[in-house]
């Protein structure tokens, strides 16, 4: 029964990884409409890196995950003929 409850944790803490990630994208969302309506506008070149500083961040949170996870033995490798 512990690898039921470790999957729920890690399934909660994607959920709250996923909600927090679609806060963040609406609180920029109505900060660059406030902002449009305030006549400020951003270059399209710090949109492009702030995008990609926040595609980085998610690939190395991904990369982590992917090392956590124990090694799988292929069953047709573990037979000998």
């Amino acid at each position: 029964m512990a690898s039921r409850s470790r999957t729920t944790f890690k399934k909660r803490q994607k959920e709250i990884a996923r909600m927090e990630k679609q806060r963040d994208k609406a609180a920029k969302r109505m900060q660059r409409k406030a902002d449009k309506a305030a006549g400020i506008v951003e270059s399209p070149d710090e949109e492009l890196a702030a995008d990609l500083e926040s595609l980085e961040s998610s690939e190395s949170d991904e990369s982590a995950d992917v090392s956590e996870s124990p090694e799988t033995v292929n069953s047709a490798d573990s037979h000998t003929l």
